[in-house]
């Protein structure tokens, strides 16, 4: 089985996988970042060279399914696995966990997009809070005006191109508790707090820390899932590996 990972979820998956008989599961990272916790099995690091490049690969391997477990704003490597199952009529599942609901509160102002967001954001607040990933900082060091305020942008890696001197970047890794989100917030004088609608517990408590301050988020929706079939969460697809496999 090829499994496309990169999320808890999909290290949780291949955990539970481990064992079963005659099933040998590779699981395939992009290697943007470390893992320090690498999932059980065989490993692959890298990209497929897109479309072509993964249906060779399943091709070649004949892999008796694929599970989809990348990151929910992995919009492409998502695709890429669609058009590649199609083609090589593997049986392909999307695992991805439920994105966020907003609670009592909570001042959530949705867009659509990272460039929706940076053309908002001025007229929500001066001291934002980015955290969307080093590599959607572009969308906001490059607008005309969120260029002129103070942008703190917390990344895991150090972004790779110089960026406006009004930019501090703040290198963390989670998990981030709720203390020191609220501490953070207060510190920075933040006053909006930009997100992906990337669901799930481990990044959460800044949207907590958010609403028990009053500083309003701004919430970049996620893609659309086109996969036919999905589940959303780890049990879920457990049972549908484990169904496919025992109809086979």
């Amino acid at each position: 089985m090829l499994l496309l990972g990169g999320t808890a979820e999909g290290r949780e998956l291949a955990v539970r996988l481990r064992g079963v008989p005659h099933l040998r599961v590779v699981t395939s990272l992009a290697g943007r970042l470390e893992d320090s916790q690498p999932p059980p099995g065989e490993l692959r690091s890298g990209g497929f060279g897109g479309v072509d490049g993964l249906a060779a690969w399943l091709r070649a391997s004949a892999p008796v399914l694929v599970v989809d477990a990348t990151h929910p704003f992995a919009a492409q490597i998502s695709a890429n696995a669609l058009a590649a199952s199609e083609l090589t009529r593997a049986p392909l599942l999307r695992l991805q966990r439920p994105g966020w609901t907003a609670n009592v509160g909570d001042r959530w102002l949705r867009v659509p997009s990272l460039a929706a967001a940076a053309d908002l954001l001025p007229t929500v607040g001066r001291r934002p809070l980015l955290t969307t990933g080093r590599r959607d900082l572009s969308a906001f060091t490059a607008h005309p005006v969120c260029s002129l305020i103070d942008l703190f942008a917390r990344c895991v890696e150090p972004p790779q191109s110089p960026l406006p001197a009004r930019t501090t970047v703040l290198l963390a890794r989670g998990p981030y508790p709720l203390a020191g989100e609220r501490a953070l917030l207060r510190e920075l004088g933040i006053d909006v707090l930009v997100t992906k609608d990337s669901g799930g517990e481990a990044t959460r408590p800044k949207l907590d820390a958010a609403r028990e301050l009053g500083v309003p988020v701004v919430m970049v929706d996620r893609p659309p899932s086109l996969a036919p079939v999905s589940a959303s969460s780890v049990d879920e697809a457990e049972g549908w590996v484990r169904a496919r496999l025992a109809a086979r």
